[in-house]
């Protein structure tokens, strides 16, 4: 072995064969360029996460710049996702895609090993409440609330990804753009490129694209009129973003789609997956919407 795979082995040796003689270690095998891995990666994170106090310890692992360990484990696709126990692969979760998946499957192996509970940080633990219930009230709507609590995450900890994400995320629920996108320009750099900010980057850029319009009665009724003017029909998709209409937006967003799929460089079709990021892809809606587009794409 050279130098480099010998340091590789020892970090591998240090951060998953050593803890996995007590823990169970989750280790996700991705890459920056992979797409599939972006989606999986905060659902293993925050699945982790939650799970630390019952002994699950996440290590990620880099293909392209820890190209040894993956070729030790032959991974020939990504994303994919082992649980090591005392030094032994135990399960592949790479099939796992949801949070209930991945809990399921996980429940199952520390009913089945003798897994040591591990030692949780107060104030990390009181931090990862805080985030679950900003979470919950951004889920209810209530996006003053998830603000508060957000912003407190911010004080603790100003760092912690998922709290800014939320906290990104509550002040474009409140219309709050500008302090959206200054909450992300101030990040770290590496912090920001973490996919835990694509839903809210996605939404970001779907608020320059909702454009307000005077009149929809007119538009939609000029639209009705002449429904081969796929200009009128983006136009129209665009006014009614801006009022929160994302079921008429994806209708007349497929419509255009259905009549021209390269119409002005497939405008259309970027819109409707920049409005599906920024809703959420594991989001029911969008799955829904999924299938219509497919069903017109390849129907």
């Amino acid at each position: 072995m050279s130098a480099a795979d010998r340091e590789a082995v020892e970090v591998f040796r240090r951060d998953v064969v050593d803890p996995s003689m007590t823990q169970l270690v989750v280790v996700d095998f991705w890459a920056e360029w992979c797409g599939p891995c972006k989606q999986l990666g905060p659902v293993i994170e925050k699945v982790c996460s939650d799970y630390a106090p019952k002994g699950v310890k996440l290590v990620k692992i880099d293909v392209d710049k820890d190209k040894f360990i993956a070729a030790q484990f032959q991974i020939r696709s990504i994303p994919t996702v082992y649980a090591i126990f005392q030094g032994q692969p135990v399960a592949d979760l790479t099939s796992a895609r949801t949070e209930s998946q991945l809990t399921r499957m996980l429940d199952q192996l520390l009913t089945q090993l003798p897994v040591q509970a591990g030692d949780v940080d107060p104030q990390a633990a009181d931090i990862e409440q805080f985030v679950a219930m900003g979470e919950e009230l951004l889920e209810a709507g209530d996006a003053e609330r998830a603000l508060s609590v957000f912003a407190q995450v911010a004080e603790i900890a100003p760092d912690h990804v998922a709290g800014a994400a939320g906290h990104a995320r509550a002040l474009l629920a409140l219309g709050h753009v500008d302090e959206a996108e200054a909450l992300i320009a101030a990040l770290p750099e590496d912090k920001a490129a973490d996919p835990a900010f694509a839903q809210v980057k996605a939404a970001l850029a779907l608020s320059k694209q909702a454009v307000p319009v005077d009149d929809l009665a007119a538009l939609k009724a000029a639209v009705d009129a002449d429904p081969a003017n796929l200009d009128t029909r983006y136009a129209l998709a665009g006014g009614l973003m801006a009022v929160g209409d994302r079921d008429g937006a994806a209708d007349q967003l497929l419509a255009s789609i259905a009549q021209d799929k390269a119409h002005n460089e497939g405008e259309a079709r970027e819109r409707l997956l920049t409005l599906f990021a920024a809703v959420g892809l594991e989001d029911s809606w969008v799955s829904a919407q999924r299938r219509r587009l497919s069903a017109i794409l390849f129907g």
